[in-house]
């Protein structure tokens, strides 16, 4: 009888590929929607904080120290799963982030887009299908970055974006919602939906920013969605 073969490492530090420096670059991904969250670097002490916490830990290069991830924030990362690769010179961390990973506020540090000179042309046999979500699934992440949002204007922490919003008051925040707004009619006059995509997730973002600042749940927006959908129709 033949046996699956077992790739799970009990012991992966003695395995890796230290650089130079004694660092490996550590890829974080987000274990249920598989975006990919951030990169930083891992030593072997981190990398056994990160084993025996259950938690990411990293290696800050430009301190020069060992840097929990949410350890100030909030935001912390609990890891489903660690892989590395064939050169075992790369991790791939699987985690179930608490927040979003850019201290910027935004769930991904890879939020910003490069525009590409030519399209490419997708096989549609390769063509990926949008994935079926419920609508529960659909929503959820508009209730956790209200969530998230929330947490930022309590805490306030140093360098986030979002602290920075709140800092500068209403009327910064009302100047970001209509320069996001007229990059979102800009974006759609250029039949742009790449560009379309991104500016329209940053207008949510700010307006969700601007229902916090003025104390006015997204419930309430929900709500009143759904009322005017139960009207009768006149046309």
């Amino acid at each position: 009888m033949s046996q699956t073969p077992n790739n799970t490492d009990t012991n992966p530090i003695e395995g890796i590929r230290w650089d130079d420096a004694g660092l490996v670059p550590a890829i974080v991904q987000d274990a249920n929607s598989l975006e990919v969250l951030m990169m930083a670097y891992m030593n072997e002490e981190s990398l056994r904080l990160s084993l025996e916490s259950g938690q990411t830990w990293f290696w800050s290069r430009s301190r020069g120290e060992l840097w929990h991830k949410g350890g100030t924030s909030g935001n912390t990362q609990a890891i489903v799963s660690l892989h590395y690769d064939c050169d075992s010179d790369t991790l791939l961390v699987k985690v179930n982030p608490e927040g979003p990973a850019c201290h910027t506020g935004e769930t991904s540090c890879f939020y910003r887009e490069i525009a590409l000179q030519r399209s490419v042309a997708v096989p549609a046999e390769t063509a990926q299908k949008p994935a079926l979500l419920t609508d529960a699934e659909r929503f959820a992440v508009l209730g956790e970055l209200e969530r998230v949002i929330a947490q930022r204007e309590v805490e306030r922490p140093e360098g986030a974006y979002t602290t920075y919003l709140f800092e500068k008051g209403v009327d910064k925040i009302l100047k970001k919602v209509g320069e996001e707004a007229s990059e979102t009619i800009i974006a759609a006059k250029n039949k742009d939906n790449a560009e379309l995509r991104l500016e329209i997730s940053d207008l949510i973002y700010h307006l969700l920013v601007l229902l916090q600042e003025r104390k006015l749940p997204l419930d309430e927006i929900m709500e009143e969605l759904s009322a005017r959908h139960e009207r009768p129709r006149r046309d």
